[in-house]
């Protein structure tokens, strides 16, 4: 679908809120009637569209904490637009919080978002999101109904600073974390600078899954231009907020849905995004779940073939150098886009929420830094995107963010260091006798989908200390868990078939020779075919059996990091019917 060939519906029509508050039965005075005690005058109710406010406010997701009052600008671009806002707070899915991970619940939020939307009256939907997992979550939703739906970000924090230095959310933790456990920083130094990390509200302000994943929302055509990079305290945020609230009263009268604007393009477009960004390898199981939900058939190889040829240009931490806050000064994403399709790496065609393309959206904004967003021939990476391996360890696919990795560590044979699960590793790491040192490889198991289970952020494993005293920072590290896009370093991720299904991750063992080529995009375990079968043939599963809740119905349903880790029975776009009304 592209801009030329989506013609708008005829509007007045009938909406499906009609079918709750249309016209005088039994059935619509009951729907109608309690809805007033809020004190709505009945011609609110005369087929105007009726606008689901999507608000993942949480106290307990700090990201998101200002989007009570974002919803308000929101409500006030709907009112002005001739539409009916209605706020519907949803399932909020915290990073910051959810234990064992939110990533665990980012289908259970995806779900109960989705029902939320098919079985109310709503006509549209503004998608209220910040925090890593509900940008997804609420994107699945919406695909899953195929009901008009816009994005509106929270937007990223302020800068930290600290004793002069530059301070990332997130990256810093990582790295002031090491540098205690080197030597080079005190405990307590380590507690002052906690204060410098979060300065304001608003999610991550380096080049994170949140920011990351605003930024694919908006390269997939599924906010307004712009709408990424802006800092959540910025009264610009406030505008986008209201500009939304009336763009998306007009995509109901359009009839302008998530099946228009997410077509295959859409996806391309977002994968060579985020490989100029150097965005988060989470991008990878979101925006597969995202297009398994709309219908659109996105694979791991689409990921290499997209983003292998595309230079990282945002100078932005865990890759770089600047936060979100120079990234929106130099013109945020849109200058990002505008690269990408001088360089013939742009779906130009490819329809927005707007109503216009993404190249019309874009052709005539200016880059005011270029060591914030870089030129080309002076990229951060030549080679940006996420390089997606495959052999004997891996062969339904492995992920890298090269942009992130130390170049001599790209090729590279090391002997394993195994670590069955999370909790083994944080038993022997800090053990001196730890048989270990930079030449190894640090193997992590059963942290995928299934085994942790939820696939924690826990692929980036701490250094040793013995190996951090030595001034080194960086080891090949490769597991089935993911890690948060604030973190850096050559590590492998979303290994498939993940260990606890009986990938042959689950069968490495301390003392194998493993080779990473992410030039020639291999990963290979350096064990004979005869002995790679024997080993799977005695597997057993180490991970505990759920037997109750949603956790059953997790560990049960879930698929692989290599298909978006989505639930089996909520892939395909399922529409927004009406259902039958028992009163």
């Amino acid at each position: 679908m592209t801009a030329s060939t989506f013609t708008p519906a005829p509007w007045p029509r009938k909406l499906r809120s009609q079918e709750w508050y249309g016209g005088n039965s039994r059935d619509t005075i009951y729907h109608r009637g309690w809805l007033k005690n809020q004190g709505y005058p009945h011609d609110l109710f005369d087929g105007r569209p009726i606008i689901g406010i999507m608000n993942t406010w949480s106290d307990l997701t700090p990201c998101n904490g200002h989007l009570r009052d974002l919803a308000e600008k929101v409500k006030a671009g709907i009112w002005e637009a001739g539409g009916f806002p209605v706020e519907v707070p949803v399932f909020s899915a915290s990073e910051n919080t959810f234990r064992p991970s939110a990533m665990m619940f980012r289908n259970l939020a995806a779900l109960s978002i989705e029902e939320t939307i098919r079985g109310q009256p709503i006509d549209g939907c503004v998608l209220m999101v910040g925090c890593d997992k509900t940008t997804p979550s609420l994107l699945m939703a919406a695909a899953s109904c195929d009901v008009p739906s816009i994005v509106v970000t929270g937007g990223p924090m302020l800068n930290g600073s600290f004793r002069g230095e530059r301070v990332g959310s997130g990256t810093h933790l990582w790295k002031f974390s090491e540098d205690v456990k080197a030597g080079k920083m005190t405990q307590e130094e380590f507690l002052e600078a906690e204060q410098s990390m979060s300065r304001s509200t608003g999610t991550c302000n380096t080049m994170g899954t949140a920011s990351t994943m605003a930024s694919m929302a908006e390269a997939l055509g599924m906010a307004l231009s712009g709408n990424a990079a802006i800092p959540a305290v910025d009264s610009r945020r406030r505008v986008m907020a209201q500009m939304s609230g009336r763009r998306i009263v007009q995509m109901v009268k359009d009839d302008l849905k998530p099946s228009d604007i997410m077509t295959k393009q859409a996806f391309e477009n977002a994968i060579r995004t985020n490989g100029a960004i150097g965005g988060s390898t989470n991008a990878v199981v979101h925006l597969l779940a995202i297009a398994g939900r709309v219908g659109v058939d996105l694979t791991l190889d689409d990921w290499d073939r997209c983003g292998r040829d595309v230079a990282t240009i945002v100078n932005l931490m865990p890759s770089g150098e600047y936060l979100m806050e120079e990234f929106f000064y130099a013109g945020g994403l849109p200058v990002v886009i505008k690269n990408l399709g001088e360089c013939g790496q742009l779906h130009k065609d490819a329809l927005t929420v707007s109503g216009q393309t993404i190249w019309d959206e874009v052709r005539d904004v200016r880059n005011w830094n270029e060591d914030v967003i870089r030129p080309v021939d002076h990229a951060l990476t030549e080679q940006g995107g996420i390089a997606v391996l495959r052999g004997n360890l891996a062969p339904n696919g492995a992920v890298l963010k090269p942009s992130a990795a130390s170049a001599h560590l790209l090729t590279h044979r090391g002997r394993a260091i195994v670590f069955e699960d999370i909790d083994d590793y944080k038993t022997r790491i800090n053990d001196e006798t730890l048989d270990i040192d930079e030449t190894c490889i640090m193997v992590l198991k059963n942290c995928g989908p299934k085994g942790y289970p939820g696939m924690a952020e826990v692929g980036n494993m701490g250094l040793p200390p013995k190996v951090l005293r030595k001034g080194v920072t960086d080891m090949v590290r490769i597991s089935d868990a993911r890690m948060s896009g604030t973190a850096y370093g050559t590590v492998v991720l979303h290994t498939a078939p993940e260990a606890a299904a009986g990938g042959p991750l689950g069968v490495v063992q301390s003392g194998d020779m493993i080779e990473l080529d992410v030039p020639n995009r291999r990963l290979h375990l350096d064990i004979s075919d005869a002995e790679l079968k024997a080993r799977l043939a005695a597997w057993k599963p180490r991970h505990e059996i759920v037997t109750s809740g949603y956790a059953y119905l997790h560990q049960n349903h879930v698929g692989g990091a290599d298909t978006g880790a989505d639930l089996d029975f909520l892939k395909g776009c399922r529409g927004n019917a009406v259902g039958k009304d028992s009163h």
